[in-house]
Order: structure tokens, then C-alpha cells, then sequence
């Protein structure tokens, strides 16, 4: 064990020695920002009083530091936070394996289903930290942009439209920390699985993210409206159920089922084409 946690020590340094691994913080700070200024513009204000007020609240008080960190975060947990995750999954073995670097990690005796399970671990650690980055970066900011207040939460997709006191929703808030980051490791997984194969980092990322966008696209068509739980943009979407008043938990243990199923096998189809490849020649 000491020797496993020395390894991945070195994998975590490793990681966070490239730069592109900072790239989707600066990128979230820069979009939280933009997302801030638009919202202080008067139409956008009205549109959002209006919605809140048509259910009988008053716009003013929901309109809060808990209600605009979560529509932060909702705007762009799927579309901007997966590109990053599967920029920085689509790359941790690939690049290797193209700088050359993984020969000379191969000569030392450690196997390479422990290399593999290292760098998933280091994979599937990023996520929860550019989760937590972006969860309470936007939760400062948009605090201190609007104060505390009570929470407004509609998600249209999910059918979620419900409202939240301060302390409840921040309680709802930092619990749909976890939840969420469990649910993206699902991307990293598919980036990472990838990675493993016989292509170049940007090729893994590319071919991740055109499932991902098809897979919500299909996802989105009415006519396949009985079938939505078999698609994973779905299944990755039900962390927003967390806001809902009572908890769904019967449905969301399902769901990370589904999901744990889901990258085991990716981690698996990863695992043995790996440990077919040829790093000699």
C-alpha cells in the first residue's frame, strides 16, 4: 500500500504538472463572469421575475447568490465541463503512450492493470476537484454579486420547479457536490476508456465528446420519450433531482447502478486493450 500511494502521488504530480489541466479553471472563472454581467442586464432581470412570479413568489427575494450559482452551474456542468474532463481523461494514457514515456514506466515492475487503475484514479480525482472548483467558485461570486437569499431552482428538462429557503438550499447545494461529480465521472470514464486505445489524445476527446452531444440529441427527440433512461446524458442529467422537495433517493441509487455498471465496463474494455498493446516497437 505504501508503495500504491507513492505511485499515485507521482500520478497526481504528474497531472497537475501539464497545463491544460488548469485550463478549465480559468475557462470557468471567465464564463462565470460573462454569465454575472448578462444577468445584470434589465430584460434578463424581468424575464426572471416574471417566471418566479407567475408561481406566486416574489422575483426579488429568489433572485439570490443560491439561485444564480445554481444556473451557473446548470448552463454549464455538461456542455463546458465535459469538454475539460474528457480533454484531460482522453489524455492521461494516450499521452503518454505518444511522448514514449510509458516504455520506460513498463520497464519498472509494477503491472499494467496497477498503472491503469493509478491514472483512473487520478482521472476520476480531477473530476471531483473541477466540480468542487466550479460549484464554489460560483456560489462566492455569485454571492457576493447578489447576496443570500432564498433559492429559485427550474430545470425544464428534468421537470424540476421548486423553491428553497436559504439554509435548506444551501444544504441542497453542497450535497449536489458529490452527487454531481459522481455522475461526471461517467464522461471521464468514457474518455478515459478511449485513451486507452491506439489514438491520439485529441482523437479520444473528439470521439467523446461526438457521443456524448449524439447521445443527447437522441435523448432530446420526443418520439424516443419512453426509452430517455437508456440514454447516459439522462441518466448524468438526474443529479438535478437532488433540489426536488423530497429527495428521490430510490431512483437516484438506481441511477448510480446504471452509472457504476457503465464504467466498470468502460474501465474493463480500457483495461484489455491495454494489456494487448505493443509499447515496444
Amino acid at each position: 500500500m505504501k508503495l500504491f500511494w507513492l505511485q499515485l502521488k507521482g500520478e497526481m504530480r504528474k497531472l497537475f504538472a501539464r497545463k491544460r489541466t488548469f485550463i478549465g479553471f480559468g475557462a470557468f472563472l471567465v464564463f462565470e463572469i460573462v454569465i454575472l454581467f448578462l444577468l445584470r442586464l434589465d430584460k434578463v432581470q424581468a424575464t426572471f421575475r416574471s417566471v418566479v412570479e407567475k408561481a406566486g413568489y416574489d422575483g426579488l427575494e429568489y433572485f439570490s447568490g443560491l439561485t444564480i450559482a445554481f444556473l451557473v452551474v446548470v448552463w454549464t456542468v455538461f456542455l463546458l465541463e465535459a469538454l475539460f474532463l474528457a480533454l484531460v481523461a482522453g489524455d492521461v494514457v494516450s499521452k503518454e503512450v505518444e511522448d514514449g514515456s510509458l516504455r520506460m514506466i513498463l520497464c519498472r515492475p509494477v503491472s499494467r492493470g496497477r498503472i491503469l487503475l493509478l491514472k483512473g484514479v487520478v482521472s476520476c480525482f480531477y473530476t471531483f476537484a473541477l466540480t468542487g472548483f466550479v460549484m464554489l467558485t460560483a456560489l462566492v461570486v455569485a454571492c457576493l454579486y447578489k447576496g443570500m437569499g432564498a433559492m429559485f431552482i427550474y430545470e425544464p428538462f428534468e421537470k424540476v420547479f421548486v423553491f428553497h429557503e436559504f439554509w435548506p438550499g444551501l444544504f441542497r447545494y453542497l450535497l449536489a457536490f458529490p452527487i454531481l461529480s459522481l455522475s461526471l465521472c461517467t464522461i471521464t470514464a468514457l474518455a478515459f476508456c478511449l485513451s486507452c486505445f491506439n489514438m491520439k489524445p485529441s482523437a479520444a476527446t473528439i470521439i467523446t465528446l461526438s457521443v456524448l452531444f449524439a447521445d443527447f440529441i437522441l435523448k432530446s427527440v420526443p418520439f424516443f420519450e419512453s426509452i430517455r433512461e437508456l440514454f447516459i446524458t439522462r441518466r448524468i442529467s438526474l443529479w438535478v433531482h437532488v433540489f426536488d422537495t423530497r429527495i428521490p433517493w430510490e431512483m437516484m441509487v438506481e441511477n448510480f447502478a446504471w452509472l457504476g455498471a457503465i464504467n466498470a465496463t468502460l474501465f474493463l474494455i480500457g483495461w484489455m486493450v491495454f494489456e494487448q498493446r505493443d509499447f515496444k516497437s
